[in-house]
């Protein structure tokens, strides 16, 4: 049977691990300056219905490495859900390529596209969660820490996307993950009781970040307003002033505490110069490991391990 790879919880803990052991061997494989053909003569479409230019670059130039091909989609080239049905789309696509990546705004047209796909399907981003992203935010801690234990992870700002994919990893690897967000842009109640009641990890809401990031690890930022929430974006800033990640905030943190953030910043936003710059951060060792966690995710698909 096909496997895909929509959200974090479609793999099991030990599925994530083989995973991340993966992009760390691609990833020293690479800096060494090999490049081994895993997928050799493989094809994907990658289908953007959202623009993104790391998602694009990181899958594309990570096929290239894996000895296959990736051919970028447009939003103007398909239209999905619009111009063409989803599941039409789906199985013109299985028909010409081994794998499919999928950039889209509503998440059941993700569902829609694995369900009627015959290869493999990978979950780019969409409004319900960006799953590749933690991953590769995930081997990047572990990266610089050398180790997942005793982890406590701080998310700061608008429950979105990438707060819903950390939810969900907290369901798979053991650690303490605060969300803190304004009052009305919580994560969904359903998704942090499952995480609560996977019994893996310490999951909290808490509405003063100062409060939130005490002992923290790792503070992780995102926009407070994402594509499709421009109309918004007066009200968030106003919403989110106090949730600033700045100087003020990491002193409250750990002295070692990382700082991240999935890009594209809106500096002296969400973030200042002084934190995105600082020697705390690791944001761009972070945006280099989409591509070896995505490669290692692809070949994974494949029943490519090692």
């Amino acid at each position: 049977m096909k496997k895909d790879f929509l959200e974090i919880t479609d793999f099991t803990t030990e599925e994530l691990w083989e995973t991340l052991e993966l992009a760390k061997k691609i990833k020293d494989e690479v800096k060494s300056g090999k490049f081994i053909p895993r997928l050799a003569d493989k094809t994907m479409s990658m289908v953007f219905a959202k623009p993104s230019a790391r998602t694009r670059v990181s899958f594309e130039i990570g096929m290239v490495q894996l000895g296959g091909y990736a051919l970028y989609l447009s939003p103007n080239d398909i239209g999905i859900g619009k111009r063409e049905a989803v599941k039409d789309i789906a199985r013109v696509l299985s028909g010409y390529n081994d794998i499919i990546m999928a950039r889209l705004f509503d998440h059941k047209h993700m569902e829609e596209m694995a369900k009627y796909a015959t290869v493999p399907v990978i979950n780019g981003l969409t409004d319900y969660n960006h799953p590749c992203q933690v991953m590769a935010d995930i081997m990047t801690v572990w990266e610089h820490r050398g180790n997942l234990d005793n982890l406590k992870v701080v998310f700061v700002g608008d429950g979105n996307n990438v707060a819903n994919s950390w939810i969900n990893l907290a369901c798979r690897l053991p650690m303490h993950f605060v969300i803190s967000t304004p009052c009305g842009y919580e994560p969904e109640q359903w998704l942090l009781d499952k995480a609560k009641n996977a019994g893996l990890s310490t999951v909290e809401a808490i509405a003063d970040p100062l409060e939130a990031v005490k002992n923290a690890d790792v503070i992780y930022a995102d926009v407070w307003t994402s594509m499709g929430q421009e109309e918004e974006k007066a009200k968030r800033l106003s919403d989110f002033a106090e949730f600033q990640i700045n100087a003020e905030m990491l002193s409250h943190a750990k002295p070692d505490c990382k700082i991240m953030h999935c890009l594209p910043a809106h500096r002296g936003e969400e973030i200042t110069d002084e934190v995105l710059d600082g020697p705390n951060s690791i944001v761009f060792d972070e945006a280099e490991n989409r591509m070896h966690a995505q490669k290692a995710i692809i070949s994974f698909l494949f029943g490519i391990t090692k």
